[in-house]
């Protein structure tokens, strides 16, 4: 993702659909154990690799912070993509998952969390000024913030670039 500053206001363009946004991070209860935290957050990069390489896994994209506590906003085209890619003996979720609860889970060394969203038109509403292409917009699409969409009730009611109706109707 490019770091370029764009001048100017731009918002999303997901398209029509919905787009599921999942969020996920760990945190290092105890940090002096940092083996263990290492060893939980290495799966990461990996999955991130397989799904750059596997566009028919529904991914869209990611951003991430690093801290004591670490996020990583992630986009799916669906929840279903998202849960058959955590159910895949061929991708590199499931044994990592699994390693972490027979290793790590219940002795409060690392926590783990995830939150899932599904967002649909009409009830999805984003503004970038003066940023880096960023968010949902890096991850689907990415457009000036034009006529009839310059406040955040008007991009919610429209549904999005180009007018597209809402989900409240």
């Amino acid at each position: 993702m490019s770091q370029q500053v764009l001048k100017g206001r731009f918002t999303a363009d997901p398209g029509g659909g919905p787009v599921t946004v999942f969020l996920i991070g760990m945190r290092a209860n105890r940090w002096w154990k940092f083996g263990k935290v290492v060893r939980v957050g290495a799966a990461m990069p990996k999955m991130l690799a397989y799904l750059a390489k596997t566009p028919e896994a529904g991914f869209l994209g990611y951003q991430q912070w690093f801290g004591r506590t670490t996020i990583m906003v992630t986009y799916w085209k669906s929840p279903e993509d998202l849960q058959r890619f955590a159910a895949d003996r061929s991708a590199p979720h499931l044994e990592p998952w699994r390693r972490f609860m027979r290793e790590s889970a219940g002795n409060g060394d690392v926590g783990v969390w995830h939150e899932t969203y599904e967002t649909v038109p009409g009830g999805r509403e984003s503004m970038y000024s003066d940023m880096p292409v960023f968010g949902l917009a890096a991850a689907t699409g990415h457009v000036p913030v034009g006529a009839g969409l310059n406040t955040a009730r008007q991009r919610l009611e429209a549904g999005g670039p180009g007018g597209r109706p809402s989900a409240r109707g």
